[in-house]
């Protein structure tokens, strides 16, 4: 398992992040024991979880999968050998993520609040990359449609105040490093901008949806990334288990996440299909698991850091995991370029 620098931190992390956003609700704590113990076996030492997982998030779920892995620390005593990402929630109604029962913002006192209790959770006294797992600021996000910019009233929380916050916990030793996750390119730019002026915590990661089906993070972000050493976390390489091809000709198998919770809309449109099935047959002409195909596209691109991958069962999380050995060729990626032109983005 290669590994890869996170952003300017010095951190080498694996180039496969153990997404857990099922563990909890989907799979159970034994289960998600089984994936860590697994994946660390298989040199993967950079986990990624959140204070609002398991996905879906419920009142009922909120912070399971960190406390799951807050008791795999505990038995297992290797907080030493991962690299753990987690993140707090930004803007939205969910009022049942704060004791004060208020929507959930990024605010100081939220942030105050959110990192004591994933602490608690994870059952450790630091994180090595708190991130923000979308912005404070009302934009287009989760399957929104983000190449249509819509106007909203400038009411957010200050970057600057943002920073000097986290820093606060930056400085007490309970985080090491920082991170953005569906952020916009005019977001990254202002943070990074913000630090610089005001000698606050440095931004090193930015983790957005990137797969074959979405390409937009290349249309102004991709750039950011590469030079300002700020890499991208690719989520959803599979496309919510899209491009493994399992719900192509209206397929619903039982147990699957579209079964399970219909959250599954910005795949359904008929264009979607139509360049799934351009994907799948690429796969097969290459003799290559669609599955593979898809996450090996992600570490092929220089501004990748580390491409998520999430599973419920040990057949697919091996099947994943065992991507990174696929090393596309130039002729490939060229091809994967050609197939993309015929149906360019059509999951943003």
């Amino acid at each position: 398992m290669q590994k890869r620098k996170l952003g300017r931190t010095g951190l080498d992390v694996s180039e496969i992040c153990l997404g857990t956003m099922t563990w909890g609700q989907q799979n159970t704590e034994g289960e998600g024991h089984e994936q860590m113990d697994y994946a660390l076996d298989q040199g993967i030492n950079f986990f990624d979880t959140a204070e609002m997982y398991a996905i879906p998030p419920r009142a009922e779920t909120q912070g399971s999968t960190e406390r799951i892995i807050g008791t795999w620390f505990a038995a297992r005593r290797n907080r030493d050998r991962v690299i753990l990402a987690t993140k707090i929630a930004g803007r939205s109604p969910m009022n049942w993520m704060r004791d004060s029962e208020k929507e959930s913002r990024i605010t100081r006192k939220q942030i105050d609040e959110a990192v004591t209790k994933s602490l608690k959770r994870l059952q450790t006294d630091y994180i090595d990359l708190y991130q923000l797992h979308w912005p404070d600021r009302p934009i287009a996000n989760f399957g929104g449609n983000g190449l249509v910019w819509r106007e909203h009233a400038p009411d957010y929380t200050p970057f600057e105040e943002i920073l000097d916050a986290l820093n606060a916990h930056v400085k007490a030793g309970r985080i090491r490093y920082i991170g953005v996750s569906n952020e916009t390119p005019w977001g990254v730019m202002r943070f990074l901008a913000e630090s610089e002026k005001h000698g606050l915590p440095r931004i090193h990661s930015i983790q957005n949806a990137y797969n074959l089906i979405n390409r937009t993070f290349e249309l102004g972000l991709a750039e950011i990334a590469f030079y300002e050493q700020v890499g991208l976390l690719a989520y959803s390489p599979l496309a919510q288990g899209f491009l493994t091809g399992k719900y192509q000709n209206g397929a619903n198998p039982p147990g699957s996440r579209k079964q399970l919770f219909n959250r599954a809309q910005r795949y359904e449109r008929p264009e979607v299909e139509r360049a799934i099935n351009n994907w799948l047959d690429l796969a097969k002409s290459w003799n290559m698991d669609p599955s593979q195909l898809a996450i090996a596209f992600t570490l092929a691109k220089p501004f990748v850091t580390s491409s998520i991958i999430g599973a419920t069962t040990m057949a697919q999380l091996k099947t994943d995991i065992a991507a990174h050995t696929i090393k596309l060729t130039a002729e490939q990626l060229k091809e994967i370029d050609r197939v993309h032109h015929l149906q360019p983005n059509p999951a943003p």
